[in-house]
Parts: structure tokens; sequence; C-alpha cells
């Protein structure tokens, strides 16, 4: 079974081939969240007809795949001209295994299991070298947050300094504006889900968000909190 995401003529296109459910599913609904136009396949045979529909600007790919492996897959899409830069994902970690991958053609190599943070850093690096990238500035309530700088500033023009934490968390709720956000969803989109945290941390890193961003009611963004669930986060129309 493959899938597609609506398909944008402006955002970086990607494609996950990877066997595993479980970690396509989560892989893909990251890089959605990060604003990527993302399609998935369990296998190279049922990717081979997205890629004749589209040229994506980036391949991630599962070395262990059924049927031909990624190292086949690669070379092989190689050879028949598909441009497409490549990240390629395994369990195997040895230094043949990923010079392999380098000659059937790509771009990066990373490890399982990778953290998430790291791959979306390599991701968003790979899709600057094909020259796209998902848009960068969010404007709300006269503030505005610069996804590629990592800085946010205030309507006066003065900067707000947050923790990396925190900067994640409010491109998050920005990202997810005007829905309810449940508290064990934000942990995982923003602390990874190998991380083990206290549900209530997240309501200590809003309190922080709110105080450092100088939130009062006459501002024209509110982070509503929502009693056993998580938080909703509204911006004002201009």
């Amino acid at each position: 079974m493959t899938t597609t995401s609506t398909p944008s003529t402006t955002r970086p296109t990607i494609l996950i081939v990877e066997d595993d459910a479980h970690l396509r599913v989560g892989l893909r609904d990251n890089l959605l969240d990060e604003g990527y136009v993302v399609s998935e396949a369990p296998s190279a045979r049922d990717a081979e007809p997205l890629l004749r529909e589209r040229e994506f600007d980036l391949l991630i790919l599962d070395v262990m795949l059924p049927g031909e492996d990624g190292y086949s897959f690669c070379r092989r899409l190689r050879a028949q001209g598909v441009k497409s830069l490549v990240m390629m994902l395994t369990a195997r970690s040895l230094e043949d295994d990923i010079v392999r991958g380098f000659e059937a053609g790509a771009q990066d190599y990373l490890t399982k299991p990778y953290r998430l943070r790291e791959l979306l850093a390599r991701v968003g690096a790979l899709v600057r070298r094909a020259g796209t990238a998902p848009a960068q500035v969010t404007t709300f309530g006269g503030y505005s947050l610069d996804l590629g700088r990592r800085t946010v500033t205030k309507p006066d023009g003065t900067g707000v300094e947050l923790t990396r934490t925190e900067f994640d968390l409010l491109a998050y709720l920005l990202r997810h504006r005007e829905r309810a956000l449940p508290r064990g969803e934000i942990l995982d989109a923003v602390w990874g889900r190998d991380v083990v945290v206290d549900p209530r941390t997240v309501d200590n890193f809003v309190s922080s968000l709110k105080k450092k961003l100088g939130w009062t009611s006459a501002s024209g963004f509110s982070i509503h909190t929502l009693r056993g669930v998580g938080y909703r986060m509204e911006v004002s129309s201009p």
C-alpha cells in the first residue's frame, strides 16, 4: 500500500520507503508537522509508482526492505537517472555498510535507533541542498518565529530568549494552532518518544513560555489550558 499527503508545488517533497509500519507512520507524521509534503511506501516495489508520478526532493530508504533492499534500489534509481537526494536508515553501523550506502548513491546514512531531532536536522540540511525548504517565518499576534534562525521577535522588534525546548514547543503549538493538543502528543513531538518525562513538565514549560513572551489578556494570541487534555493555541486575526 502507498499513501501520499496533499500535493504542494512549493513545499519540499519526501518519499519514505520503510517496511516497519510503526516507524514509517511515526516518521511521516513528524515530517508533516515540519511542513513537508510526504509520501510513503513499505517496499521498493510499492515506491516505484510514486516515483513515476513525481520527482521527490528527498528519498528516505530503509536498507532492510522486503524484496529488493535499499542498496540495490538506490543503485537502480541512480542508473535510471533519478536525481533525488537519498538518506538511508539502517540498524547496520559497520563502516563497510556505511560506505556501501554512499557507493550506492546516497547522500546521508543514519543508523537506528536514531534521535528524532537529529533526523529532522539532517532532513532539513538535505532539502536545503535540493533548493527547497518549508516556510521559515511564522507570525502570530505581532510576534514572529523564524525556524531557520531559531529566533522569536516581539511586536516591538526585541528578541525573546528561549531555550531549545521552549522554542520547539512554541513552534509545535503554532503549527497546530486552533487544535486541541493532548499533553502526551506534545511530549512525543517536542521531547521525543524515547525520552521519559512527567506529563506535567509541559505545564511548566507553557507557563515559562508565556512569561518570556510577555503574554497578557490583550495579546494577539492565547495558549489555552484544556483541563484533563492539554493545550490549544489560538491566534487573533490581524
